[in-house]
């Protein structure tokens, strides 16, 4: 079967660059790639056909002899130049696309130093402390420094070793089938280092577990899920890698009195039954301290009082909030035999005048037009 021309299999004008050709390659084998498509022998006849095409014009020289004499110009049976799989510039685009499978390639980490960890902690805090701010001592459990060997992981007086299969390179070429792979060495996990005496005290992590006592500066103003970082006080780093960081999670505990929104405090005030109907003057708590606060005759249950900066100032900055009041009428319970005389008394002399009860007033009308009395 004849072969089809190289610059139609890859889909590039003759006169096309080598990033055209490098762009155009990679999109057809992450096409057809077999690991993509198993078992589908078109697809792995595309891949073949896309693999010769590229490595006949990634290169100068068979390029310009496929130019010119066309297939026979770089057909080995046929006098021509070109050999099998394996050249040069096949072999480097190999280690750029198929790093998109294997997680490999020519940029991947060389000798084995990572970072370490990022640690969380959730730092249980009162309303009254989260609100004004407060320095606190916490003991955070992580992953540090081997002293005993420096970080190293080899015993004291001796160091890592090259390591024998990759030869310090921390990655190995892995031949499958008709192409070769860039793969993470296996005996050294990347690092081009072998440990053949490991530390006693850490047995070759180079890391041991300790706890750490850390003081945290809480500004004022944190709400629940702020985060504190302290740079630097994460998980040791490996192999001389930076260590991670830590980040306090704040939770503010629930308050007996104050539930908070943003900035802004609300409460809940109960008064009497007198209180709502004649007013009267109630002292209120705040965080920071008592205030009086003036309640006007008629006041109805669900009544919103503002108090205005007597909220919480934000932690980016920017006004304090208010602190809202808001009143409950409470009925009040085990009355004597003289309460309940003058009550029903009471009651006796609202009877027939709905002007005492607004809400129950507008109720009622709503329900006579809703089963159509009126």
């Amino acid at each position: 079967m004849a072969k089809r021309d190289y610059y139609e299999v890859l889909g590039v004008e003759r006169g096309a660059s080598e990033a055209d050709l490098k762009k155009a390659y990679r999109r057809l084998a992450m096409k057809y790639h077999p690991d993509r498509n198993p078992g589908d022998k078109a697809s792995e006849d595309q891949f073949k056909e896309a693999n010769e095409a590229y490595e006949v014009l990634s290169d100068a020289s068979k390029r310009a002899a496929y130019d010119q004499y066309g297939h026979a110009g770089v057909d080995p049976s046929m006098g021509g130049g070109a050999g099998g799989f394996g050249g040069a510039n096949f072999s480097d685009i190999f280690g750029d696309v198929f790093s998109d499978f294997f997680g490999g390639g020519r940029g991947g980490s060389r000798g084995g130093a990572q970072r370490g960890s990022d640690l969380r902690y959730t730092l249980e805090l009162d309303l009254e402390e989260a609100v004004r701010g407060t320095t606190v001592t916490i003991r955070v459990p992580t992953l540090v420094g081997c002293k005993t060997c420096d970080g190293s992981g080899a015993k004291k007086g001796t160091s890592p070793v090259t390591c024998t299969t990759c030869g310090g390179i921390g990655q190995v070429r892995m031949q499958q089938g008709f192409f070769s792979v860039q793969q993470t060495c296996p005996r050294c996990h990347g690092n081009g280092k072998m440990i053949t005496d490991p530390c006693g005290s850490c047995h070759g992590q180079g890391r041991v577990e300790e706890h750490k006592t850390l003081s945290v500066k809480v500004p004022p103003g944190v709400d629940n899920g702020d985060r504190i970082r302290l740079s630097g006080e994460g998980e040791a780093g490996t192999h001389g890698g930076p260590a991670g960081d830590l980040y306090v999670v704040v939770n503010v505990r629930e308050h007996a009195i104050f539930q908070r929104d943003g900035k802004h405090l609300y409460c809940e005030v109960p008064i009497s039954f007198a209180d709502a109907a004649l007013g009267g003057e109630l002292e209120v708590p705040t965080l920071d301290g008592r205030v009086k606060l003036k309640i006007p005759e008629g006041t109805q249950t669900g009544k919103l009082f503002r108090l205005r900066g007597k909220g919480v100032a934000p932690v980016r900055g920017g006004a304090a909030g208010d602190l809202m009041c808001r009143v409950a009428v409470e009925t009040p319970v085990h009355l004597t035999k003289r309460q309940r005389e003058m009550l029903e008394e009471f009651r006796g002399s609202l009877q027939g005048d709905t002007s005492h009860s607004p809400k129950a007033s507008g109720w009622f009308e709503g329900v006579k037009r809703f089963f159509g009395d009126v």
